[in-house]
């Protein structure tokens, strides 16, 4: 905490990208609070797990495609913090409406209108948080925003499980008690205010699929990075196979809720102490070798067999996220113009979330085929081969984000 207060005080971290991390921190509280009952929620009102699996794939999808659109409606403006406001706001809302009936269009609507509203704000949120900083503090801004966000990520399910231990099947009363913190998010965002706008110089409203015409403007070091960033995406699968692999040990409801928790606290205390690191040592070794450590998780979850070894394992996976979660954000900003910073952070969210969703569906394809042995090891030899077209790429990809002149940014 001494170390935060005195980056703080230093002028490092601005008004704004403290004011932006303290929303995360709460909206992640209220967002995280229905994580881990949302399954078991859903098949209480009646959906199958087929209906679940559409729900959030579409839902996912939206919030994909979204991300795209409005991080370049946001470059296009030269506005950030409407984007963030309003886009947190439908968050917020969707959290009650969640509860208000059982009809499964109203759950799609509701559900929907989450993802939409994590589409609307992510780019324009960190491009926000870029315009705040220079290119040899990225990875300390995104890593201490990245702290509040998944501490409050820590924290959401720490309280469903205190809630659900009083009131065990009370589901409906936790999406209203979820709204709250939802809704102090929405209040700091009105202390934001607009710093930086900087139009493309287009005043045309783009098109919904207008910023995949990005790639054909984008450089070449982002292209590198990119399809660097994106064959990752295509081996990480979603986080719940991990947790599934604790089920496949024998473990309980509450123990592997315990072990998300412990993963989200590791990330949370690590995140801003890597970026720290990842300046000093450069972000693209940090962002290799945090790959690298994503591959050990994989491999040693496929032969895991008793506590001790997940323990050790989600320790890793909570490192593994600090040193690359905000370090990929930071190295895309850097090897891009500053009025296409959302763009550019659009692009890759857009197709990262299509990515995520062929990485989940052929994880679990492997796992039904062959056994969770195989997807795990599967997963972490890709994501070994990634790191290592990383580290052959560094010469073309990763100097311009140490040596970016300032008459770019």
């Amino acid at each position: 905490m001494k170390l935060k207060s005195s980056i703080i005080k230093s002028g490092l971290i601005t008004r704004s990208i403290l004011l932006v991390s303290l929303v995360s921190f709460f909206n992640d509280i209220g967002s995280e609070m229905l994580y881990p009952v949302m399954p078991v929620f859903l098949r209480s009102i009646g959906f199958s797990v087929v209906l679940i699996g559409l729900l959030e794939g579409f839902a996912e999808a939206t919030a994909g495609l979204s991300k795209g659109y409005f991080g370049n409606l946001s470059d296009k403006t030269g506005r950030r913090v409407p984007f963030v406001r309003f886009g947190y706001m439908l968050s917020a809302l969707s959290k009650p409406l969640m509860a208000a009936f059982s009809w499964a269009w109203w759950i799609f609507l509701a559900r929907t209108t989450d993802r939409l509203g994590k589409g609307i704000r992510t780019s324009a949120r960190d491009a926000l948080l870029s315009d705040e900083t220079t290119p040899e503090n990225k990875g300390k801004v995104f890593g201490f925003h990245r702290a509040f966000d998944t501490l409050g990520a820590a924290i959401g399910p720490l309280l469903a499980l205190l809630y659900l231990h009083f009131y065990p099947g009370e589901y409906r009363l936790l999406f209203v008690i979820a709204f709250l913190p939802g809704i102090v998010s929405v209040l700091i965002t009105f202390f934001l205010h607009e710093k930086v706008k900087t139009k493309t110089g287009d005043s045309q409203r783009p098109g919904f699929f207008s910023f995949l015409t990005y790639r054909h403007k984008a450089s070449g070091q982002y292209k590198l990075l990119i399809s660097g960033l994106l064959a990752f995406t295509l081996f990480n699968s979603s986080d719940a196979f991990l947790l599934l692999g604790l089920k496949e040990s024998g473990m309980s409801d509450t123990s592997m809720i315990g072990y998300y928790i412990f993963y989200n606290l590791v990330y949370a205390l690590a995140a801003f102490p890597a970026g720290i690191l990842a300046d000093k040592l450069g972000l693209h070794r940090t962002l290799v070798a945090g790959f690298v450590i994503f591959s050990v998780v994989y491999m040693g979850m496929g032969f895991a067999d008793v506590m001790w070894q997940f323990g050790a394992l989600f320790l890793l996976y909570g490192i593994y996220a600090s040193a690359t979660e905000g370090v990929s954000k930071a190295l895309i900003t850097n090897i891009c113009r500053k009025e296409d910073t959302a763009t550019a952070l659009g692009f890759y969210n857009a197709l990262a979330s299509i990515f995520t969703m062929l990485s989940s569906s052929l994880a679990g394809l492997i796992w039904f085929t062959m056994g969770p042995k195989a997807m795990f090891i599967f997963s972490g030899t890709g994501v070994l081969l990634t790191a290592v077209y990383l580290s052959f790429t560094y010469k073309e990809t990763w100097n311009s984000s140490i040596t970016h002149k300032p008459g770019n940014r």
